[in-house]
């Protein structure tokens, strides 16, 4: 039965097959836009929030940020796995991928508008209870900004088993992520510049204006969550997904006695140490070493995550021409190029027209090295999509508690306040370090790609991708013969 199946989807499968509609790509894409826009918050903004406005410390500071990025790390692989487990029954288009969705976004709304929010006035006089207050708040948020991330991610195997169109997901998911951030960014300009002028410096009197922010961004993401839930449908069966034979699904041993995932994992955590730690330390780079005024902590990001859209437009051609591999090198050799002209940068020129350029450079490089992890990653599990949630966040983990640790450790050693270029070295070294190390991954997955160790190769389900494409030049994972 198994055989005759099988031959049955590759004789003809070209006929069953079908591109997934524009209409639920542009839905599913809308899907992550409020984890987006309180994470362009989170990491551009949280730091210089808590600092330079409720003026807590560096260290408290970076260890409200790491409590976060470990809630979140331990929250992403317990989301993965218990979605995995649920049964795969739907109900109204709920099925146990967005039941999970729905459920972080209530967190997502009911927890982070009082993170960018003054503590209550019965706590003000106690520092660890103010930590305390914030932290609690910040455990639920990042549940429910794990629980939309995992549900989200997971679905892309789902929709489609073929590479190109999971690739196109990715992309177009991305391609929200940078119009989220660049509303974020236009909002805090348009609000901080007008509201402060040119030459002001952030400070205590600004923390209505970041409230006014946080809402205004939550309202755009509630409606794009709205639309998204209304739009796409677990059971759709799209792209003939519904002739495969149910749901494949990975055991969690094999997963983590397979190589290629801890070789995907380190891929992914450069990736994603390159893209937020960038995002989290510009702006006090912008402030600190560069002494910019406060609409510039606006416009520099803006201007980083208007490189990454126009990138983004291409990412997946970029993909299909050269690969994985080379792909991912070209947006490694940006964000180098970059990090180069951070520690080098100086006098007016670079002030006037450099720093742009350089945003430019890391915003797109990193939506280049992002959109081609997250396909990597879908190549990893293959057409095991039972088993998605669960390796999503495995890599999940692996990049939320690295980004914390490192923000902590960062900022702990930041005790010389006379040291302007601190950042600067920032910014350089510890960014372009995760890029080498980024590359080195993918060397040594494509070294291994003649062992068949991935997820994939374990299947008895035909290659799909080979029957659309005479050439399937970007499979790292399962490459064909």
């Amino acid at each position: 039965m198994e055989s005759s199946q099988q031959h049955l989807i590759s004789n003809d499968y070209t006929e069953v097959y079908q591109r997934l509609p524009a209409a639920l790509q542009l839905a599913y894409g809308i899907g992550h836009v409020l984890n987006d826009v309180c994470a362009s918050m989170w990491f551009t903004y949280l730091l210089v929030y808590f600092h330079l406005v409720l003026e807590f410390n560096n260290w408290e500071a970076g260890f409200m940020l790491l409590v976060g990025q470990v809630a979140d790390a331990l929250a992403t692989p317990f989301v993965g796995f218990q979605s995995d487990q649920l049964s795969s029954s739907h109900c109204y288009g709920y099925g146990k991928r967005k039941i999970w969705h729905l459920v972080g976004t209530f967190c997502v709304i009911g927890a982070f508008p009082f993170i960018f929010s003054p503590s209550a006035h019965f706590i003000d006089t106690q520092k660890w209870i103010e930590i305390l207050y914030y932290c609690v708040f910040i455990v639920i948020f990042q549940f429910g900004w794990a629980a939309v991330q995992i549900s989200h991610l997971s679905l892309i195997p789902e929709l489609t088993p073929n590479e190109h169109d999971r690739t196109r997901l990715t992309a177009i998911r991305y391609c929200f992520t940078v119009i989220s951030s660049i509303f974020v960014y236009v909002i805090t300009w348009l609000i901080l510049h007008l509201n402060s002028g040119d030459n002001s410096k952030l400070g205590p009197a600004d923390s209505p204006k970041f409230q006014q922010i946080v809402w205004i961004g939550l309202c755009f993401g509630l409606t794009c969550s709205v639309f998204f839930h209304i739009f796409v449908k677990e059971e759709g069966g799209y792209g003939g997904r519904d002739i495969r034979g149910g749901q494949l699904r990975h055991n969690v041993k094999d997963i983590l006695q397979n190589i290629n995932m801890y070789k995907v994992a380190v891929i992914y955590m450069s990736t994603r140490l390159f893209v937020n730690l960038s995002q989290v330390f510009i702006p006090l780079y912008l402030h600190e070493t560069l002494d910019m005024t406060a609409s510039t902590l606006a416009l520099i990001p803006l201007t980083m995550f208007i490189g990454s859209f126009i990138m983004s437009i291409g990412i997946e051609k970029l993909n299909r021409i050269f690969g994985r591999k080379l792909a991912y090198m070209i947006g490694v050799s940006l964000g180098i190029f970059a990090c180069v002209w951070i520690q080098i940068g100086r006098g007016t020129f670079y002030l006037s027209y450099g720093i742009y350029i350089v945003a430019v450079l890391i915003g797109a490089g990193g939506s280049v090295i992002l959109v081609t992890s997250l396909g990597i990653t879908a190549d990893l599990i293959g057409d095991k999509t039972g088993s998605g949630a669960f390796v999503y966040g495995i890599m999940s983990f692996t990049d939320k508690l690295a980004n914390g640790v490192a923000v902590i450790i960062i900022q702990d050693l930041h005790k010389d306040a006379s040291n302007k270029f601190y950042y600067r070295d920032i910014l350089s070294y510890v960014c372009g370090t995760s890029m080498i190390l980024g590359s080195i991954g993918v060397l040594s997955l494509m070294h291994g790609r003649r062992q068949r160790e991935g997820l994939a190769r374990q299947s008895q389900v035909p290659n799909y991708n080979s029957i659309n494409y005479e050439v399937n030049s970007s499979d790292l994972i399962h490459p064909s013969t």
